[in-house]
């Protein structure tokens, strides 16, 4: 039996401009899209109906975890307590972050890594999840070990998405050692003399182990047809390291001479939306909105902040940083390009029904009223 729902009166955030009409699902697919409004279906009440998010890099599925030092929260409630917060804001699809090769920043171990992509491969073949999960491995390059730990975890079915990072001080996000010491020291808590113990051992890891870890890891992705991020690129041999890896997205690059030049190498530039929303980096890096003006920023991602992606992209609008449907193309259709994910991120014929309402008010954050992935109705 075919099932159709009829969305009518809505504002339409098309790729390039806004429409005010109709959108008929027919079996989870976009059947038609036509001006003006009808008696039929639902009346959304000139909302907005734009495309479903695509969230490709956000490690906040740790928080719910681990919510508390010491404290470890059964992974399979985790996860949904997680999936229903991505779904109310507004993503449909999502590229949950598991460490690779952990440096010491988390209490979090290898086994629970593991254990959680294989409650993410669970609840998806179980239909237990709102939102579309996949898994982006987060490879901490300086770690003697991530070459091992990626083999393990390259299997999961769901695993889409590869970055290589180095968080050691003194380069890339922290080259400011004081924002280090702020950042880590505070998070962790620990003493003076236990940081500076903490900061050389991460230095010395770095030098012995990352370069060979990168060249190993991107080897085995392009042999596995794992596509590739970089993070933190600061400088211009870390961009052209990056295109001979054969990396197509940057991820957080953290100046504008990588970014820049990323982008003319036709990288895919990413950025922190939580970076937009607070109007700079919470590390003292570039900032997003920076890029934006130097047409050098394609995606944004929500990072630690879920909500953060629609919030970004209504409030460039507002501001007139640049037009409503560009905003979208950044958390919709561009991240699922960069993903490979040719089947959503814009609401056109013949493609799949990750919709969602929005109902915008000047001077506030923007309301999901409704959200559908495959034409099904989750939040």
């Amino acid at each position: 039996m075919t099932r159709e729902q009829i969305l009518t009166h809505c504002a339409i955030i098309l790729p390039t401009e806004i429409v005010t009409g109709t959108v008929v699902v027919r079996d989870g697919v976009i059947a038609d899209i036509s001006p003006g409004t009808t008696a039929q279906g639902t009346d959304m009440q000139g909302d907005y109906l734009m495309p479903g998010c695509v969230e490709l890099h956000t490690d906040h599925l740790e928080t719910h975890i681990q919510p508390r030092p010491k404290v470890r929260w059964n992974l399979a409630a985790a996860l949904q307590a997680h999936d229903g917060q991505i779904a109310t804001a507004g993503i449909t699809t999502v590229f949950d972050a598991l460490r690779v090769g952990l440096d010491g920043d988390t209490d979090l171990g290898t086994g629970d890594m593991a254990d959680m992509a294989a409650t993410i491969s669970a609840a998806t073949a179980a239909n237990r999840l709102r939102a579309e999960h996949f898994i982006h491995l987060r490879c901490e390059v300086s770690m003697p070990d991530v070459v091992e730990q990626f083999d393990a975890m390259k299997r999961n079915d769901r695993v889409r998405l590869a970055s290589l990072m180095d968080h050691a001080p003194g380069q890339r996000q922290f080259v400011s050692l004081e924002a280090y010491r702020i950042y880590y020291q505070g998070k962790k808590k620990i003493s003076d003399a236990d940081f500076e113990a903490f900061s050389a051992r991460r230095i010395a890891q770095s030098v012995e182990n990352a370069d060979r870890n990168r060249l190993a890891l991107a080897k085995r992705c392009r042999e596995a047809g794992i596509p590739m991020a970089s993070h933190d690129d600061a400088t211009a041999a870390h961009v052209r390291e990056s295109v001979d890896l054969g990396i197509a997205l940057a991820e957080f690059p953290t100046t504008i001479e990588a970014a820049t030049l990323s982008k003319a190498s036709d990288l895919q530039v990413l950025m922190g939306a939580p970076n937009v929303v607070r109007g700079g980096s919470h590390s003292g890096n570039v900032s997003a909105l920076d890029l934006l003006e130097r047409d050098a920023l394609d995606i944004l991602s929500s990072d630690y902040v879920p909500f953060s992606l629609l919030q970004a992209a209504f409030s460039l609008a507002e501001r007139g940083q640049t037009d409503l449907p560009h905003a979208v193309r950044m958390i919709t259709a561009n991240p699922a390009r960069a993903a490979g994910l040719a089947d959503r991120g814009r609401i056109e014929i013949g493609l799949r029904a990750d919709l969602v309402r929005v109902r915008a008010e000047a001077g506030a954050p923007p309301l999901v009223a409704g959200v559908w992935r495959a034409g099904e109705r989750v939040a």
